[in-house]
């Protein structure tokens, strides 16, 4: 066998995402987002989260392949969850697998704010890293201009001159997602130091990842230590634009550090892209509460709900405005 005949052997050893996936995603983030809109303002998240996850659950079972959740969001925040193992939609053998955060910034939804958002994430089986019992790890995220320029072992200012070098841009220029948390205190200080301007949202790193990833948000760089399932379903849409990804488990609690370490897990080992999704992946996400991405929340207008999704496809980022008639349950 030839080299290229031995690549060409490795490709199609990774199973491919399934074809004709993006309604399901669609569907999926649409109906949680209208479900968690409900409770939105409302002061309970979990009541959020619980309406969320089981919109999001029955329109998986429609399904025309069975999927397999490998990360659902939950566990790090003990609220309601597809849960990690759990299978979806029909079929003998499992053709894709799922991660899911039916509300990613939950006390956003609660308190009405904005940022709050529903997101799912497809790959083909066996082809999205499963983070075991780790809930936290350090990330960085570029557009793919600036993927070669980053590495989690260097110092944070370090990583900034390089990469606002990649974009052509100075140190001062640059504009850097930093969660807000009192973990990121010293980050936040040290990144300002050198210049840079830093956004500090409470919640939301998968839309974080997102504006670092896509060219023209005005986001050039996402740092700091955030949730795996965060992390991996970042991972997907990174992927099918191009950008840069490095991440680094970084457990929090001792409780957490145990179980990784029982687990046979590393918390020195760099993972790129590339190591947290293999093969075809695909990323959707609906607003709740509108006011990150460039998406508005959900709204009412003459007996129709209208939403306002993202659907980020290999080489394509798409906005869809949609709209459905109100039921006699809404």
């Amino acid at each position: 066998m030839t080299l290229v005949e031995e690549a060409g052997a490795a490709a199609r050893a990774v199973p491919q995402l399934p074809k004709r996936l993006e309604p399901l995603a669609i569907a999926a983030v649409r109906n949680a987002a209208m479900a968690a809109f409900v409770w939105a303002g409302r002061g309970d998240g979990k009541a959020a989260d619980g309406a969320a996850t089981e919109a999001m659950r029955e329109a998986l079972g429609h399904a025309h392949v069975l999927g397999n959740v490998v990360i659902g969001e939950g566990e790090k925040d003990n609220a309601p969850m597809l849960y990690n193992g759990e299978k979806v939609g029909e079929g003998d053998d499992v053709s894709f697998d799922i991660a899911v955060d039916p509300v990613e910034g939950t006390d956003l939804c609660a308190a009405g704010q904005a940022g709050a958002l529903t997101t799912i994430a497809f790959a083909g089986a066996g082809n999205m890293w499963s983070p075991g019992p780790a809930l936290y790890m350090d990330k960085l995220v570029v557009e793919a201009a600036a993927r070669d320029a980053i590495d989690l072992r260097d110092e944070p200012e370090r990583v900034l001159k390089r990469v606002s070098a990649a974009l052509g841009k100075r140190p001062r220029d640059m504009v850097v997602v930093v969660l807000d948390k009192p973990r990121h205190v010293e980050l936040i200080t040290r990144l300002r130091a050198c210049g840079a301007r830093v956004q500090t949202p409470t919640a939301g790193d998968v839309a974080g990842a997102l504006l670092a990833a896509l060219p023209g948000t005005g986001v050039d760089l996402l740092m700091g230590c955030g949730g795996t399932p965060e992390g991996a379903m970042a991972a997907c849409a990174v992927k099918c634009v191009g950008g840069g990804m490095q991440t680094r488990l970084a457990p929090q609690r001792e409780p957490e550090a145990e179980a990784i370490a029982a687990a046979g897990l590393s918390t020195t080992e760099i993972l790129e892209v590339e190591d947290l999704v293999k093969g075809d992946a695909m990323f959707a996400a609906t607003a709740i509460t509108g006011g990150t991405l460039g998406l508005n929340a959900p709204r009412r207008s003459g007996g129709w709900n209208l939403t306002h999704s993202l659907i980020v496809r290999p080489g394509s980022v798409r906005r869809i405005v949609e709209s459905r008639p109100v039921t006699d349950q809404e």
